[in-house]
């Protein structure tokens, strides 16, 4: 069946901006017509297409009336857990999958953080197997840089490759030792393929469990300092530099790893980084009775650091969003403080918690899908150009619906989030991949 997205503002970054009508086919944009063009030859009309038009099916095509949203190209989050194989209590593909698509994702990047750890062709056929079947947002999987992420030997990266993965890292954990991470440098330098970091000194972290300053005093936490993080951004910026390979830090958080990325940036280092949205709407002033939820890694940081994010994600040092979904089950997070799992789900969240920055000024709706979508697929060597022949993985997005984020309206199997109960303004209404809508919440 042919679909015809009418009158949306039609948005993609550096290329189009305006008020069209899209025709999908055979599970790729057949055309970008004006409102008051016809139909090109070959597309079935049923004669009842005037402008305005309620959303209709006939045998031959289904009408999206899209005026009032915006049809932006997929958006793409290059940091999940999908937690299988091995977690699946936590969350599976499948659940993980329909998550993203009710999010407003086209695409993900799954971490190889599984059990097995995907570090070989066979775990990566896996994953991609179980998201055909899926039939929700595409994976993109993410191998890791050493066997077992035991931060010893190489793992079996260019099979991996062959197999299906964009990128690897050992995320989760990071890359310690500075020669194993050069050779993976240089090794995935010759694949044209970037190394994701987890940037991390463990020994400054020493079982620390929230930001340290004001805060972690005031709850008797242990602190994990700034540069726990910053050290480890540094040595690998020096090491991208050393090795002329593609650098992308995860999950950035603080002021000095973005100055220093900046500063890596301005003198031609390759670097890339990506946030995530409790970074740039949460602060650790806003934990309160050791409410795990809260409990994230990187932790939450200071009001300094989290205005550092917002200036950077709008002076373009921060690439990129994602929101670093991490599913727990109920009793890896209903523990201590310093006991419990490190992470929050965000899949269904990211959109709205990130549109707050439109709304608020702080970017323009073109920068922020930059951020979701067009620099994750620049990252990663994809192409989702709004253009004809194109594949047709798209997103439409209300930016005006209020909504109040309910965790029990999930459709990951995980409840992990601080942001329950909170008022946020516009919403993912229709995602497609491929021609196909695998979510839905248009009205008529």
């Amino acid at each position: 069946m042919q679909i015809l997205i009418k009158g949306a503002r039609v948005l993609d970054p550096g290329s189009i901006d305006e008020k069209k009508d899209v025709l999908i086919d055979g599970g790729k944009i057949a055309a970008i017509l004006d409102p008051s063009d016809a139909l090109p030859s070959g597309a079935v009309s049923s004669g009842a297409l005037p402008p305005g038009a309620d959303p209709q099916d006939t045998a031959d095509m289904q009408v999206i009336n899209a005026a009032g949203l915006v049809l932006v190209p997929g958006l793409m989050d290059i940091h999940v857990h999908l937690r299988e194989p091995g977690h699946e209590y936590k969350e599976t593909i499948t659940s993980g999958l329909a998550a993203a698509a009710k999010g407003g994702f086209t695409a993900v990047c799954a971490m190889p953080n599984t059990v097995p750890v995907n570090d070989n062709a066979q775990v990566t056929r896996f994953i991609l197997e179980k998201a055909r079947l899926a039939k929700g947002a595409r994976v993109y999987p993410v191998g890791a840089v050493s066997k077992g992420s035991a931060g010893t030997n190489l793992a079996e990266i260019q099979d991996m490759q062959q197999a299906g993965i964009k990128a690897v890292t050992d995320d989760g954990l990071p890359v310690a030792n500075a020669q194993l991470m050069r050779r993976a440098l240089e090794y995935c330098n010759g694949l044209s393929m970037p190394v994701f970091v987890h940037a991390e000194e463990l020994s400054l972290v020493n079982n620390g469990a929230m930001n340290e300053g004001p805060a972690a005093t005031f709850w008797g936490i242990k602190g994990i300092p700034n540069a726990a993080e910053t050290v480890m951004v540094a040595r690998d910026i020096l090491l991208s530099q050393l090795t002329g390979a593609h650098v992308h830090f995860c999950h950035i958080s603080c002021k000095e790893s973005i100055a220093a990325i900046r500063s890596a940036k301005q003198q031609g280092i390759r670097v890339t980084c990506e946030t995530a949205p409790h970074y740039f709407t949460l602060i650790d002033a806003d934990v309160k009775d050791y409410d795990t939820n809260f409990k994230m890694n990187p932790p939450l940081r200071s009001k300094e650091d989290r205005d550092a994010v917002i200036q950077g994600l709008a002076d373009g040092t921060i690439d990129a969003i994602a929101s670093d979904h991490a599913p727990h089950s109920k009793e890896e997070k209903d523990l201590e403080f310093d006991q419990a799992a490190f992470g929050i789900v965000g899949l269904e969240t990211s959109l709205p918690l990130s549109l707050h920055l439109v709304h608020s000024g702080a970017l323009t709706l073109e920068e922020l899908i930059r951020k979701m979508a067009k620099n994750p697929a620049r990252i990663l060597g994809i192409n989702n150009d709004i253009t004809p022949g194109s594949r047709a993985d798209l997103t439409l997005i209300d930016l005006d619906e209020k909504i109040t984020i309910d965790p029990a309206q999930f459709v990951s199997k995980s409840r992990n989030t601080p942001y329950g109960g909170m008022a946020v303004r516009g919403r993912a209404v229709c995602t497609m991949v491929g021609g196909q809508i695998v979510f839905s919440a248009l009205k008529g």
